[in-house]
């Protein structure tokens, strides 16, 4: 026996370890070898490190747990127990015993030692059909896990795609802050010089050096602006502190990328996402197990039958059981119960109403997501238009600077018209970056509401 209890104690010691060693701590990134960070690299990056896509694989693996639980109700159950008690009577119950015995010619023990061991097994055979609905209903909830976890990787990948086309806008400002920066210093290089050697006036200089501070706050705020940007960006990947390495830089907005419209039409795209997309495939889930969970609420409408069986031993005064010491009980049990104040119909109309809630909310995402898609269409369509004039706009005022630059340089334009022409310059160079990141972010809102954007990507790990 006690080798026995030995083994089981060990048993559940590896059994312990065991579970140990098979929680994964996310590991932490490690950016020190890149130094140009682009969008999928860093969606990719967060795909693999985010702590929340950790919690969506822990709760799937519980899905997976619990179809196995509701597998194991088809098994018998088989219970072991045993008992050991002492007893030792009153003087007052032992002396009224031992004349009684006397009087029958036996004899009677003040104290007593009962021991007794038995094993118990049980047999659901029928219970109403409920083990097979409750089946069900754990393998739909197991698949609506494996659903959800696709979803929020897409949403993921959105959320990086949203937060990196901020910091690289942010980044974008301020390169033309330093840009237009560095235009006003070499300006007022010039300006000092011509005013040191009498052929410029000092107003000038004092013109400049305003433009020169302006520019130099436009960087600083710019600046602050990609700094707070880059935390989001950081804590999405899952990097430590949320917070990036110095040496890091995002890849530049490529201002001559090209910005094709959508060819397909709206009914196709719309199609295509009933059929990918991964929330409205955990709704339909949701739906299954509603109506599995119905079928659940019925099994009290029918009786349970179940087998049982039970080998006892029992003896008095050792715990040296023997084969002679056991006997055994075989039955086979129905209830059936016929009334319960109406509870029994109260739940299954709860479940009923469950379902129908579960289909309206389905769809009602339907309706949802074919307006996203008509809407993102729409600012897609949109911001590609703002791309094609900004781009020709920038064009067009580059040449006006330019000019406006040589005619000031020659004494034949005022330096209020190159600064008219610098700052429109500025605007128009910010208002392309801010056109182009609304594209390429109007671009990766319609992947999402189609279900498309995570083609790029391995399928997730499911840990079986």
């Amino acid at each position: 026996m006690i080798r026995i209890l030995a083994g089981i104690l060990s048993l559940l010691c590896c059994l312990g370890v065991a579970a140990h060693a098979m929680e994964k701590q996310p590991e932490a990134i490690d950016l020190a070898r890149i130094k140009v960070l682009d969008l999928k690299t860093a969606q990719t990056l967060a795909l693999a490190g985010n702590p929340d896509m950790m919690a969506a694989q822990s709760r799937i693996e519980q899905a997976r747990a619990r179809v196995r639980q509701a597998a194991a109700t088809w098994w018998p159950s088989l219970d072991a127990g045993g008992s050991g008690t002492r007893q030792r009577l009153s003087d007052n119950s032992y002396e009224n015993n031992r004349r009684l015995t006397t009087l029958l010619g036996g004899t009677a023990d003040q104290t007593t030692e009962n021991y007794s061991a038995g094993l118990q097994a049980t047999w659901v055979l029928f219970d109403g059909f409920y083990r097979s609905f409750k089946q069900q209903q754990a393998a739909y909830d197991e698949q609506a896990a494996d659903a959800a976890l696709i979803d929020n990787r897409r949403l993921l990948v959105t959320s990086v795609a949203e937060a990196f086309l901020n910091a690289q806008l942010a980044q974008s400002n301020v390169d033309i802050s330093r840009a237009d920066e560095t235009f006003y210093t070499r300006q007022l290089e010039d300006a000092q010089n011509r005013f040191d050697v009498g052929a410029g006036p000092w107003g000038d200089v004092l013109n400049i050096k305003v433009q020169l501070n302006s520019a130099k706050t436009s960087l600083m705020l710019y600046q602050r602006e990609y700094e707070a940007a880059g935390y989001g960006l950081a804590a999405l990947l899952g990097v430590t502190d949320a917070q990036f390495p110095p040496q890091l830089r995002l890849a530049d907005l490529d201002k001559e990328s090209t910005t094709t419209g959508q060819q397909k039409t709206p009914e196709t795209l719309i199609k295509e996402a009933m059929a990918a997309r991964p929330d409205i495939r955990r709704l339909e889930m949701v739906v299954k197990q509603a109506e599995a969970t119905t079928g659940m609420a019925k099994a009290p409408f029918y009786p349970k039958v179940q087998l049982g069986g039970v080998v006892e031993g029992v003896r008095e005064g050792d715990a040296g059981l023997s084969r002679d010491d056991f006997g055994n009980t075989v039955a086979m049990n129905m209830s059936w119960n016929l009334y319960a104040g109406g509870g029994d119909k109260a739940r299954l109309m709860e479940a009923e109403q469950a379902k129908r809630e579960a289909v309206y909310t389905l769809a009602g995402l339907r309706n949802a997501v074919a307006a996203e898609i008509r809407q993102d269409l729409a600012l897609l369509a949109a911001a590609q238009e703002q791309v094609r004039l900004q781009r020709d706009t920038v064009k067009l005022v580059q040449e006006n600077r330019d000019l406006a630059k040589n005619e000031y340089e020659a004494g034949e334009a005022s330096l209020v018209r190159l600064n008219e022409a610098q700052r429109d310059l500025t605007t128009t160079y910010g208002r392309l970056a801010k056109a182009l990141a609304s594209y390429h972010l109007a671009l990766q809102r319609l992947y999402s509401a189609t279900g498309q954007n995570l083609a790029a990507f391995g399928p997730p790990a499911t840990g079986k």
